[in-house]
């Protein structure tokens, strides 16, 4: 059937038609959009859901990093405990009071103490050169005899040698003359007095025989001042040239030079006595040592060669270095009265450079070496621990501990190596 429409309901139709097109093409749009919507909220949704994932999974990551931080200290601190306990049980030695009494172990607590520092100089025995004496004979002669001997003890005046001198032969007699000439003048003087009191004799005689008196008393006091010198008495009649050679005081005999029937010269040394009563202890000291040594100070003497042991008194220091050793001589006069300190004996001479109050100090006897570190046995409940210490200063019968012992610690002094020795076969036990 055929439809005739006017142009004004082509018109209206061809309107609707394009309004419905463009309505189509806004739907179709909106579809779209609406898509690329959901589809970005789903990215966004999933995105969510992968961090929300790997957030999860970072923290279940630290959890597990702490707890396994947690459990490695724990592990380690556990560890460090274990080895503290192993390495004290390995340094305790368990010893009860009984053990320790018959072990000779002897307690003692650590304290304060007043420790001097010495400084130690080597030194040499010699003779007192005050009390050592070179006898020579003054005179020559030939050796009639010898009772002294060699390391024989004398004593002052006691005769040594005797010599046959014809030197002492002339001044004996000189002064023998002078004497007879003096007994002569007296009288000759008291008989001219006499004659010129009386009026008899001349002045002038009295004079002269007065003047002759003078010059022999003269004469006679120079020949016994010359045998005064030599050591040489009067002597006796027939006996002139015996010349005896005296000690000059007491002493021992340390060198003998004369046999019988020699012939000595005046300036000969035949003997050297030596009063040993006191020594000198001669020490060479360092420059840097000069203030620490003075005179009057009190030090002490060491035998090298033995036990023994002296106090004496520096008694002279050197002003003058010696240009090759750069030391100084210095001298401790030592009181020797058993004879024990004989010259050429090695010595050690302390002489207290510092003195110091320490806060903590143990007997020397109680310091040990294990493993090349000093330590002391400190007292427990049950027995005795090795503490590791650092020592200080010492006096040799103190040593201050600067660390790893507090003051009133009990430890073990007298007898220590007791129990280092036990120390010792449980660590080899504890090996095997």
């Amino acid at each position: 059937m055929k439809i005739n429409l006017n142009k004004k309901q082509s018109m209206t139709i061809a309107a609707i038609i394009a309004i419905g097109i463009l309505l189509g093409g806004l739907i179709l749009l909106s579809g779209k959009t609406g898509s690329s919507a959901g589809d970005s909220h789903g990215h966004a949704d999933s995105h969510g859901d992968s961090e929300h994932h790997a957030e999860k999974k970072s923290g279940d990551k630290d959890h597990a990093d702490a707890d396994k931080h947690a459990d490695g200290e724990h592990h380690a601190e556990e560890g460090k405990k274990a080895d503290a306990g192993k390495e004290e049980t390995e340094n305790k030695i368990l010893l009860s009071d009984a053990q320790i009494k018959a072990a000779g172990v002897s307690l003692q607590v650590a304290d304060a103490a007043h420790i001097k520092t010495a400084l130690v100089l080597p030194g040499e025995i010699q003779f007192n050169e005050d009390r050592t004496a070179h006898v020579v004979p003054r005179l020559a002669g030939v050796v009639q005899s010898v009772p002294a001997n060699l390391g024989q003890q004398v004593r002052k005046g006691q005769v040594l040698a005797v010599i046959a001198s014809t030197g002492l032969s002339e001044q004996r007699s000189e002064l023998f003359a002078a004497q007879k000439r003096l007994t002569l003048a007296k009288l000759t003087y008291e008989r001219e007095k006499k004659l010129w009191q009386e009026k008899i004799s001349a002045e002038q005689d009295y004079l002269q025989a007065q003047q002759v008196l003078h010059e022999t008393e003269i004469a006679v006091q120079n020949a016994r001042q010359k045998l005064s010198a030599l050591g040489a008495d009067a002597g006796s009649a027939g006996a002139f040239n015996r010349y005896e050679i005296r000690a000059p005081f007491d002493g021992i005999v340390v060198e003998k030079h004369i046999s019988l029937g020699e012939a000595v010269k005046e300036d000969a040394n035949i003997f050297t006595l030596s009063d040993l009563s006191t020594v000198w202890a001669d020490i060479a000291v360092p420059a840097k040592d000069l203030n620490a040594v003075r005179v009057g100070e009190k030090v002490t003497v060491k035998a090298s060669a033995f036990d023994s042991t002296a106090t004496g008194t520096v008694a002279y220091v050197g002003s003058l270095l010696g240009v090759q050793t750069r030391t100084a001589n210095a001298r401790v006069t030592l009181a020797n009265p058993q004879g024990t300190w004989r010259p050429g004996l090695f010595v050690n001479v302390e002489i207290v450079a510092n003195e110091v109050e320490v806060p903590v100090a143990v007997a020397t006897d109680a310091i040990q070496t294990i493993n090349d570190k000093p330590v002391v046995f400190v007292k427990v409940a049950d027995g005795f621990i090795a503490q590791e210490v650092s020592t200080g200063r010492t006096d040799g019968k103190r040593v201050e501990i600067v660390k790893g012992l507090k003051a009133g610690s009990e430890y073990a002094a007298g007898g220590s190596f007791v129990i280092k020795s036990e120390l010792g076969k449980a660590s080899a036990e504890h090996t095997h």
